[in-house]
């Protein structure tokens, strides 16, 4: 079995405050991008972003 990458904090705070934070705000999150209006966000921001040239078109 792989082991998992450990991400690397850069930051000031520790690990689990950090984690603490991310399990707030995840179910925020997932709404946003499951709602009507976070998927059409998220195609234009998508847009935006292909358009500049930062990700690839797939």
């Amino acid at each position: 079995m792989p082991r998992k990458k450990k991400p690397i904090n850069h930051s000031d705070l520790p690990d689990y405050e950090i984690e603490k934070i991310a399990r707030c705000i995840l179910p925020d999150i997932l709404a946003l991008f499951e709602s009507e209006e976070g998927q059409k966000e998220f195609a234009e921001w998508k847009a935006r972003q292909e358009q500049k040239g930062d990700i690839d078109a797939q």
